[in-house]
């Protein structure tokens, strides 16, 4: 007699699963949200009464080859929340605080205490961001991924005044470029960086980092809304553009309106010892680093002349320095 858990998906897990996160899940709820855990979609009051012209905006991501580190090292309460800080701070380069995350945990095998440590993650992230996990989807995929491997995806929704979206319209040459401190490789480019240091052992300590190496590559993502919601209420800034794939130049790209371009100064900062670490072992070109990695800068603000010295004090708590300006294309 053949049963669903004999072809590798295991009903009693799923159940036990949801046991666990059903209030943590819950401890996330702000009052706009309508349905409990469990439903087959995810309500969300859409009444926005302190808003003139309410704009939703939505990003969906993932944390790449980062889970393979997470898995190596046994360590899974961290990822969700690179899962959420990384969307969280997409969705700020549009001008937008966050409303609710939807996740999506696909495994080979599950295993609850996995999976709720994973989501554990997710729920410290949004609980600090007070933004409602209002729904997701776990997968057993004995077919597609090995016992101990797991996905990790989500989507966030935000909202945003019409007159306050931040696209970079309002770019022009002389605005001047602001650098957030990174707190390690955030979420892109760990296929090269593990590729490099793959002689290394990950729990070893490195004098040169203050930790193992293994910890260092694990570091959370930071989350700059604590940051730059208040910067974005006061109008501040012309443009945002948060250093994922692609490296800094890359993404400050995505922002820039026709006939602008961006004057980095790479001497302006120190490249953090991670960063240098990962470019030795591997051998790593210059200009290849600098198109894969944030190289210590997580997120760019453009920032008109007059503002910066503002914005500057208001960023102290990330490090704030100024590494170029916006000129003629």
């Amino acid at each position: 007699m053949l049963t669903y858990k004999d072809a590798g998906v295991n009903l009693d897990a799923a159940e036990e699963l949801v046991r666990r996160i059903r209030g943590l899940v819950r401890s996330t709820f702000t009052p706009e949200v309508l349905t409990d855990i469990g439903h087959f979609g995810g309500f969300y009051d859409a009444r926005f009464p302190s808003y003139q012209h309410p704009v939703l905006v939505a990003s969906t991501d993932g944390v790449g080859t980062k889970l393979k580190l997470a898995i190596r090292l046994g360590i899974h309460s961290t990822i969700g929340q690179d899962l959420v800080n990384h969307c969280v701070n997409d969705i700020l380069c549009g001008g937008a605080r966050p409303l609710f995350f939807l996740d999506y945990f696909a495994t080979g095998r599950l295993e609850p205490n996995v999976a709720e440590q994973v989501i554990g993650g997710i729920v410290t992230a949004c609980r600090k961001h007070g933004c409602a996990l209002i729904g997701g989807e776990t997968a057993e995929l004995p077919s597609i991924y090995a016992p101990g491997e797991y996905d990790l995806a989500g989507t966030i929704i935000g909202i945003v005044e019409r007159e306050r979206i931040l696209d970079g319209r309002a770019i022009r040459p002389g605005h001047v470029l602001v650098g957030l401190a990174s707190s390690g490789l955030h979420t892109n480019g760990y296929s090269l960086a593990l590729r490099a240091l793959e002689s290394y052992p990950l729990d070893s300590y490195v004098e040169e980092l203050g930790s193992s190496l293994g910890e260092a590559l694990l570091a959370i993502h930071r989350s700059y809304a604590e940051t730059l919601l208040p910067v974005l209420e006061r109008g501040l800034l012309s443009g945002m553009a948060h250093v994922t794939g692609g490296g800094i130049l890359g993404n400050l790209q995505r922002i820039l309106p026709p006939n602008t371009q961006p004057l980095l100064r790479w001497e302006s900062w120190t490249v953090p010892p991670l960063f240098q670490l990962i470019q030795r072992a591997g051998d790593i070109p210059t200009e290849e680093m600098r198109r894969v990695f944030n190289l210590g800068i997580g997120m760019v603000l453009v920032v008109p002349p007059e503002h910066v010295a503002e914005v500057l004090t208001l960023c102290a708590e990330d490090s704030p320095r100024v590494i170029g300006e916006i000129i003629s294309a």
